[in-house]
């Protein structure tokens, strides 16, 4: 292949238009092909990509998969899944926003298609690309916080009255819900940062929205590290974005993207940093490490034209929504799952 890499790209909502559009155009690939049905975003689509041609339907983009080097699925979660295996089967490499499927045996099923064709796959688990996350594998890598034995991470927001969306209105089963819309980063996260997980507890509820804006995950890693994890959308004071409790110290973040804290005494003291390390009354701001998610798009557009690995293994996918699957169990069973 010569030249930037092409992309299909499917769904151009709040996901494609608002997220994948800046870090494909930052990391120099060229949306050659949209999926969309709707008008108003068709015309979205020619502001932002104006020699890309619109279709309505994935099928009339498969239909010539000579013409694309990368499928990128920005479309609801409950049609990912089937998405993926048609552009697997169709040999163009895929990238899926998570989560990869509703359940792990629908992302086993993507993943077993992929390793039966040989077809490249990977998911948009952008999160790990986050500032607070490259910066907390440095401290871990340094040793700073001594052993670790437990990680908190919280995504709290205020929404007291809920967005108008597909991923708020649409049942479990079609992917609604912040259990496979926010847990699907956090306990990725988790896995990266302390590996797979072998024991789940978990509280869900629906407080404004058909599934789940409440969802709580207290995992037992086979490291021995803990992760309670939180995902809530009526939080009126916020917790604190991320905590690691390490026997020499702690990590601690505040700022979750412009949401109202209850900590703003811990806030980052400007962009040159991300978090503290407190012990104690000791406390220092920890400089941010380099990086940011347009690296993930740098290495597909690396994958597809040189054949280098993608830089998220989609069987990580497999285990993450395995967890869930867990999660959903226990909490309907009030009781702790094995994996």
């Amino acid at each position: 292949m010569s030249g930037r890499a092409r992309v299909g790209l499917v769904g151009f909502g709040s996901a494609g238009a608002g997220i994948h559009t800046p870090l494909l155009r930052a990391a120099g690939l060229d949306v050659v092909r949209v999926v969309t049905s709707d008008a108003g975003r068709r015309a979205d689509v020619e502001r932002e990509w104006p020699d890309a041609v619109c279709l309505s339907s994935i099928a009339a983009l498969l239909a010539e998969p000579g013409r694309l080097d990368v499928l990128v699925l920005a479309s609801p979660s409950g049609v990912h899944a089937e998405q993926a295996i048609a552009g697997l089967q169709a040999g163009v490499p895929v990238v899926v926003d998570k989560p990869l499927g509703v359940d792990g045996d629908q992302a086993a099923r993507v993943t077993q298609c992929a390793d039966d064709l040989g077809v490249p796959l990977t998911v948009f688990q952008n999160r790990r690309w986050d500032a607070e996350q490259l910066t907390l594998r440095r401290l871990l890598a340094d040793g700073e916080l001594g052993e670790v034995f437990r990680f908190e991470r919280r995504w709290e927001r205020w929404r007291p009255e809920p967005k108008d969306r597909w991923r708020e209105n649409a049942t479990a089963a079609d992917g609604g819900g912040l259990l496979l819309d926010l847990h699907s980063h956090l306990v990725d996260s988790a896995v990266q940062l302390f590996g797979r997980v072998r024991r789940v507890y978990a509280e869900l509820a629906a407080h404004t929205t058909p599934s789940e804006d409440d969802a709580f995950l207290a995992l037992e890693h086979e490291s021995g590290v803990r992760s309670h994890l939180g995902a809530l959308s009526v939080a009126g004071a916020p917790g604190p974005r991320t905590r690691v409790l390490g026997r020499a110290g702690s990590y601690v973040v505040t700022d979750f993207e412009a949401e109202a804290t209850a900590f703003a005494d811990f806030a980052d003291p400007d962009d040159e940093h991300c978090g503290w390390v407190v012990a104690g009354d000791e406390r220092r701001a920890v400089p941010r490490a380099p990086g940011s998610a347009v690296d993930f798009y740098r290495a597909v557009a690396e994958a597809v034209t040189t054949g280098s690995p993608m830089p998220v293994d989609p069987h990580d996918a497999v285990h993450v929504l395995d967890v869930l699957d867990a999660a959903r169990v226990s909490a309907a069973q009030h009781r702790v799952v094995p994996l």
